[in-house]
């Protein structure tokens, strides 16, 4: 199996950021929020990134379809997905990313890719319903979903994911459209 990350290897762009942007361009009630979040960003963001994250996806409590948001999000973003995903991409794939699940699943099933583990962050009210999947989370979420599988290549563009990338028969560092070998 091929494992690739999410945000910056798949796509150009970390779709949370862009997904709150798309959001608040539609949704200026959004801007009522933003002094708690700086606030958030000053001192809760260093010691609970976690914490720091759900405290943001309050925002999805202004929407009035988070669904139906998120489906415009990507009919407008998924061109961001990078060509060398494209080249590469075989439906058996599986994509482990901090973002919410509820954001990254909607765009790798257009994609054909069905198995997608993310952060649990419920679409309605922004709360966490599990662990953030970020570094040996996503290790303990690989092993959970597939207990006797090995990852044959993996593919991220960050070192955070250094846990996961031990466990890969090759594994790449991706900046840009450029494929690296992990150091």
């Amino acid at each position: 199996m091929n494992v690739y990350d999410f945000d910056n290897t798949i796509i150009r762009g970390d779709s949370t950021a862009l997904f709150y942007m798309y959001c608040l361009r539609r949704t200026p009630r959004m801007l009522l929020r933003l002094p708690a979040l700086a606030w958030g960003a000053l001192f809760v963001l260093k010691k609970d990134k976690q914490r720091f994250k759900q405290d943001m996806f309050a925002f999805l409590r202004d929407l009035k379809d988070p669904e139906g948001q998120v489906e415009r999000f990507w009919d407008k973003n998924l061109p961001r997905v990078k060509p060398y995903y494209l080249s590469l991409k075989r439906t058996d794939d599986v994509v482990i990313s901090a973002s919410p699940e509820f954001l990254v699943r909607p765009a790798m099933e257009r994609l054909g890719v069905k198995q997608v583990l993310a952060s649990p962050v419920d679409i309605r009210t922004g709360l966490y319903r599990g662990a953030n999947c970020h570094g040996e989370e996503k290790v303990r979420r690989w092993k959970q979903a597939f207990p006797d599988a090995r990852i044959g290549k993996f593919y991220s563009d960050s070192h955070s994911d250094d846990p996961l990338a031990r466990l890969a028969d090759k594994a790449y560092l991706v900046k840009g459209e450029n494929l690296l070998p992990w150091d």
